[in-house]
């Protein structure tokens, strides 16, 4: 599809699906080497990435432990700039290596502040793997240890990503349609 429409908002194609599982690809071979040897905790970022989760467990296929924690700062279309822990991370942090999963970073409010609370915690290493990440967008001193893409700062849906909700399903990722 070249357009979709999610309540009031136009979109357009702007990432397929192969760049992006091109993409995770590439992350995972990133992680395979650095953490060879070592005993990962993957925390996967809910709701958003989802689909990015299941697409880079599948690539790396090993032994490694997941957990998930959910935050939010959005309300539509816009960040609230106030993080709400909704699902914290249940596991042991004490000494572990611990890569967050990200579907994208943007202002990077979200990750900051969840990073910084797990550095407090006891986490031995944090790190940041993200399948989007928006550098002209970026409003705190955080900056990935694996993006997926690069990306402009437009307001996008699709592989996750939502709009009220709405979108995370489709495959490929689509970008808003301003008038």
């Amino acid at each position: 599809m070249k357009r979709i429409r999610l309540k009031d908002k136009e979109f357009e194609l702007f990432i397929p699906e192969k760049d992006i599982q091109e993409a995770i690809a590439r992350i995972a071979r990133q992680i395979e080497k650095d953490v060879e040897g070592r005993n990962p905790l993957f925390v996967g970022i809910l709701n958003g990435a989802f689909m990015f989760i299941s697409d880079l467990m599948h690539q790396l296929n090993g032994p490694y432990e997941l957990t998930f924690a959910r935050y939010s700062s959005y309300s539509g279309a816009h960040t609230t700039g106030t993080v709400n822990e909704i699902m914290p991370i249940r596991s042991d942090i004490q000494g572990r290596m611990i890569i967050l999963l990200e579907d994208i970073i943007d202002t990077g409010g979200t990750m900051f502040h969840v990073m910084e609370k797990l550095r407090r915690g006891g986490a031995a290493d944090v790190r940041l793997a993200t399948m989007l990440f928006k550098p002209d967008s970026l409003k705190y001193d955080i900056k990935p240890d694996y993006a997926g893409l690069v990306i402009p700062n437009d307001f996008i849906v699709g592989c996750g990503l939502d709009y009220d909700e709405l979108g995370r399903a489709y495959s490929d990722i689509y970008r808003i349609v301003e008038d």
